[in-house]
């Protein structure tokens, strides 16, 4: 097996450097006196302590940075990362600085802004697709100063939608980002634009909430969580192994350094298994697209949509006409009104719709064994699903099990609803992929969140670490 070594940011590496010749602003020498020594008897303090293991000594150390950052003793620098998905791009502009203590990298801030379509949408419109982008950078360019922007580094990396377009369509979306990037002003590579790697977005996206958990902390990678990162394209499943897991999962084990330990990390990225390019698959079952005109209007109907809908929808730069099944399914439910009567409701035929789903999702032959004896933070789709549903709450996310997700299909299957004409082959095909797919119980406890301390849950700032060690 090759293993593949991967250093994530380490508290005792060099970091990247701003620019050395910008200089905080004027204070009145005497108040700047005071501080300074202030502050030097406060990290004399500190650095006993810390010498002494005074576990205490932590949110002290926290404090003194705050108040080290505050009087522009420490100079904030900037790493920018699109992350060009596969039903929309996004923007992610990070702030950091050097900890006054240790000389680990602090977060501060994050900016971040998001557009839609993905640049798959574009698959004959390069030249439009990479005009698209032109708001991410007008955004990033109000909240960094123009000073800075020659020294910030500026990233693009494509997902799924990219990967699953035919390889010369995607090569010249890139190439028209390329130029727009190039007359930027930021800080650009001949590597700034790529398509990433499955397994990067995957061990990115684990890092990122495991860093913002704080779950490195310790070096122990047993107090690491799980990460399920459902896209568009496709779906990652990145977790920490015990031996024994390991042996089992031979194949997709990665050794990765973070903050100087090494872990041995498991990720899959399943592509295919992502919440739009399964909709598509589950939709035209059966069907043969191969001499389908791109411009025209592919006409489906499936057993997984309610026999009241016809709704228009666009995927991978084709469009279809959705409806339900030539043959409806209907049943009689009692009335609300005083007389107590039956009515007639078209529904989903779930038995017919589960079949299909199922059959699709059946096509997983690796199954990431021990992923259920994790505890695990699962994002992006699965974590929208849910609160359009009512299972978590969408400012503060919740914990729910995984036969939630089977209780609300069901439900939203039995009920027809024109404004969610696919809500009930998402949340089925939810289900299926985390019992069948991923080998999940029903009682599985999932944490789903769309920020952790305000911060997104995304590979970004895997990336953004990533980029400061290693450089674009």
């Amino acid at each position: 097996m090759e293993v593949k070594r991967r250093k994530l940011r380490s508290e005792n590496d060099g970091i990247y450097k701003a620019d050395q010749t910008s200089r905080p602003k004027k204070s009145h020498p005497s108040r700047r006196y005071f501080v300074v020594v202030a502050l030097l008897g406060i990290l004399f303090l500190g650095y006993i302590a810390i010498a002494c293991d005074l576990k205490p000594i932590r949110l002290g150390s926290k404090a003194i940075d705050t108040l080290a950052f505050s009087f522009n003793l420490q100079k904030p620098f900037y790493v920018v990362v699109i992350d060009a998905g596969s039903t929309g791009s996004r923007v992610f502009a990070f702030s950091f600085h050097e900890s006054i203590l240790g000389g680990n990298l602090v977060l501060d801030d994050e900016h971040f802004l998001e557009i839609k379509p993905g640049l798959s949408a574009y698959a004959d419109k390069s030249k439009d697709g990479a005009k698209s982008l032109t708001v991410l950078l007008d955004k990033v360019k109000n909240v960094i100063p123009r000073s800075e922007w020659q020294h910030t580094p500026l990233s693009m990396r494509a997902t799924a939608g990219l990967r699953l377009l035919p390889s010369h369509k995607a090569q010249d979306i890139l190439q028209e980002c390329r130029k727009l990037f190039e007359d930027s002003n930021f800080q650009t590579s001949k590597n700034s634009i790529s398509i990433m790697e499955g397994t990067d977005e995957g061990i990115f996206s684990w890092f990122t909430v495991n860093f913002l958990l704080e779950r490195f902390n310790s070096h122990n990678s047993g107090n690491t969580v799980a990460a399920l990162d459902l896209g568009g394209g496709s779906t990652q499943v990145t977790f920490s192994p015990d031996a024994t897991q390991e042996k089992s999962l031979d194949g997709h084990i990665y050794s990765v350094n973070i903050f100087n330990h090494n872990m041995s990390i498991y990720t899959h990225s399943y592509l295919g298994m992502g919440l739009m390019a399964a909709r598509k698959e589950i939709l035209t079952h059966g069907m043969n697209l191969n001499n389908v005109h791109p411009k025209g209007t592919i006409e489906v109907r499936s057993e997984c949509i309610n026999p009241i809908v016809s709704t228009e929808w666009s995927y991978g730069g084709l469009n279809y006409l959705v409806r339900g099944p030539v043959n409806e399914t209907h049943k009689l439910v009692k009335t609300q009104n005083f007389a107590g009567g039956e009515a007639d409701r078209p529904i989903v035929n779930f038995s017919e719709c589960l079949k299909i789903i199922e059959k699709y999702v059946g096509g997983i032959k690796n199954k990431p064994i021990g992923l259920k004896d994790h505890e695990i933070y699962a994002f992006s789709y699965y974590f929208d699903r849910a609160t359009e549903v009512g299972l978590v709450d969408p400012f503060c996310g919740g914990v729910i099990e995984v036969n939630a997700f089977l209780k609300q299909a069901t439900e939203a299957c039995d009920y027809p609803n024109t404004d969610q004409p696919f809500i009930c082959l998402d949340l089925t095909f939810i289900h299926v992929l985390l019992r069948n797919g991923l080998g999940l119980q029903p009682n599985t406890k999932l944490y789903l969140y769309k920020k952790i301390n305000g911060h997104e849950l995304s590979w970004a700032l895997g990336a953004a670490f990533n980029i400061i060690q290693n450089g674009l």
